[in-house]
Order: C-alpha cells, then structure tokens, then sequence
C-alpha cells in the first residue's frame, strides 16, 4: 500500500513540475515572442560612387519597415525608404541634389549575444528604387524611375522593455539607374553606406 502511495505521489509531482514547466514557457512566449514589428531608423549616409562623375556631399535619410519572425532566429522584413545626397558641381548642373526613394523587401538573421537583451542582425534583400535629381529650387529636373537594386545591412538590437529595442546599424545600397536629360542620357551607379539608429516596436 505504501508503495503505491509513494508511486502515486511521484507521478503527481512530475505532472506538476511539466505544468509549471509549460505555464512558464508559454508566458515567456506571450512577453518575448512578439513575431510582428516596426521599426523607424534614421542617420548620415556616405557614398561609395560618383554617380554620372558627380561627387556627392554628405547625405542623410530614413527608412521605416515592418518585420515578420517566422523562425525563431529568421524573419522577412518590409518597408520604404528615402535618402538625399548634395552635389555642389555634376553633369545636371551646380548644388542639384540626388533623392533615393523606394522599397525594400529582404531576409533577416537575428541571435542573441550573451543575454537575451542583446542580439546581433544581419540583412539581405532587393530595393526597387528610382532616383530624382532636383534644382537648388527644388524642382524636379531628372527621374531615373525605378529600378531593382540590392541592401545589405549589420547591427545589434538591445531590448529597452515592454517590447521596444534601439538598433543602430550599418547598411549598404546599391542601385544602378539610367537618367535622361537634355536627350543625353546618364549612367548612375548610386551605391552608399548608411550608419543607422532605429526604434523597434514589437506587437
């Protein structure tokens, strides 16, 4: 009898445990699991090309883009885009400005560094993007439309609480568009480098 009453007792504290055990990983995947998100990120961009010979100044920009994790360590993520570099001398004329804008669809790999608090990423994916040439008065005097490009993007994602995380980042943009003006028509390789600080909100 006792013997019985020991075994009975044996499995009920397992079965309990395994209940707790689960409790406990389901909370965690209901606060840390977020699959959906937001992110919005802005900073300087430098560029790596003379598009058409023009020497681009300093520029700056910002992106904004959703996020999907369908894996716990991979997702897709999704958005738009807009970057604007000054040029004081180039083939359109003198201080003309080059405007970047478009969308970017691609693949992201995200693993924790040590803690869960911080992770590093690391992004893959095509852009369809065109580029506009604007005066000092900023009118509109050349449109590459739009075209397929590729991203590449760096960073680390440290979580600030109730599902927000800052993510600064580096990125590279490459595009290469045709613009006619003038009936001449220009080749721009527009390729830059992007240092990034985001806002991530997981929903």
């Amino acid at each position: 009898m006792k013997t019985k009453v020991l075994f009975a007792l044996i499995v009920l504290s397992t079965l309990s445990l395994n209940t707790i055990a689960q409790e406990k990983e389901n909370a965690e995947v209901l606060t840390v699991g977020k699959r959906f998100g937001f992110e919005l990120s802005g900073g300087a961009s430098f560029a790596t090309s003379k598009p058409g010979d023009a020497k681009l100044n300093s520029g700056f920009g910002f992106e904004g883009i959703f996020h999907y994790q369908f894996m716990p360590h991979a997702g897709v993520y999704g958005g738009w885009g807009w970057n604007r570099f000054g040029a004081n001398k180039s083939f359109a004329g003198l201080d003309v400005c080059f405007e970047e804008t478009g969308y970017v669809l691609g693949l992201q790999f995200k693993h924790p560094i040590g803690t869960k608090a911080l992770s590093y990423y690391l992004r893959a994916g095509g852009l369809y993007n065109h580029i506009e040439i604007e005066n000092k008065d900023g009118d509109i005097i050349g449109d590459t439309d739009h075209g397929l490009g590729f991203q590449l993007a760096a960073g680390i994602d440290y979580t600030l609480g109730k599902n927000w995380s800052i993510t600064p980042g580096l990125k590279f943009n490459y595009l290469n568009r045709d613009v006619e003006m003038g009936g001449v028509t220009t080749s721009l390789n527009h390729n830059y480098l992007s240092f990034r600080v985001g806002f991530l909100k997981r929903f």
